[in-house]
């Protein structure tokens, strides 16, 4: 079981502190350790940190030529492998047009929406567990801009038209498109590998599953990733291989957060974000 998920014995001196500050500062939440997490302060550092992400991922959009020079290497990496079947699943989905419709909802919206969710779930049901794993998150977002940086990645929906995929958001509009209005103007459109998509469904996954009740519910979060990975390839917005990606950036930055953490204990430091 990580160590994040173990109690650790209350300070005494601590907890009081905490508490005194808890009658000044409204929104107050202490953990076991005698720290104290405010909500109006995570959501303003969750803002702060989306801002600064979105605006690196967005200012380092690299040269199409490029983009398309590493795609046409994926490419060949996926063939060597034996999955590279984007074109022929997608070509299968478009003769299903309620599919695609529900894909492009799915991949325009579901990625915040149930994110958010699982991170309100765990501050107010699992408190103690939710500095982790919200550290977990912000680090493998942070680390994910390492790959937008480095190697932009041009998407299918951006290859030329011999490659034969269809852009379904544009061809279904739903709530976006990255072909018009605010969103084309300003976002990166080569920011595909990793799959931050991917990366934060199977977050949301390892998060849910072994705190829902319900095995019916259990097993709807178990899926999460599998419709994640369904929308992002048949709306021709991702390859196979940045799901992987995302999957092993979801991974590291879980390791990161485990050593952080671990030196943090041992330090006999509190939760970033928390005051005493």
């Amino acid at each position: 079981m990580p160590s994040a998920l173990i109690k650790t014995p209350v300070d005494p001196a601590a907890a009081s502190r905490a508490e005194s500050r808890a009658r000044v500062l409204p929104g107050a939440r202490r953990l076991s350790d005698g720290s104290v997490l405010h909500w109006w302060v995570e959501v303003l550092l969750v803002a702060i940190f989306y801002s600064v992400y979105s605006a690196i991922r967005n200012d380092n959009e690299g040269s199409a030529s490029t983009a398309l020079r590493n795609a046409l290497r994926l490419i060949d990496w996926q063939k060597a492998l034996g999955i590279n079947h984007e074109r022929a699943l997608q070509e299968w989905a478009l003769g299903h047009e309620p599919l695609v419709i529900a894909c492009n909802y799915f991949y325009g919206s579901l990625h915040f929406v149930v994110t958010v969710g699982v991170l309100v779930f765990l501050y107010r049901r699992f408190s103690d567990d939710y500095p982790f794993w919200r550290n977990v998150l912000a680090i493998t977002t942070a680390l994910a801009l390492i790959g937008f940086v480095f190697w932009p990645l041009m998407p299918p929906r951006l290859l030329p038209s011999s490659f034969g995929f269809v852009d379904t958001l544009d061809l279904h509009p739903t709530f976006w498109s990255f072909k018009r209005g605010l969103v084309n103007r300003i976002s990166n459109q080569y920011a595909a590998m990793p799959s931050v998509h991917c990366a934060w469904a199977l977050w949301c996954t390892i998060v849910l599953v072994p705190r829902l009740r319900w095995p019916w519910t259990k097993g709807l979060a178990a899926l999460y990733p599998v419709g994640t990975v369904t929308s992002i390839v048949l709306t021709a917005n991702h390859f196979l291989l940045d799901a992987v990606g995302g999957f092993l950036v979801l991974g590291l930055g879980y390791a990161v957060a485990l050593v952080l953490d671990r030196a943090r204990r041992a330090w006999g430091l509190h939760h970033p974000s928390t005051f005493t």
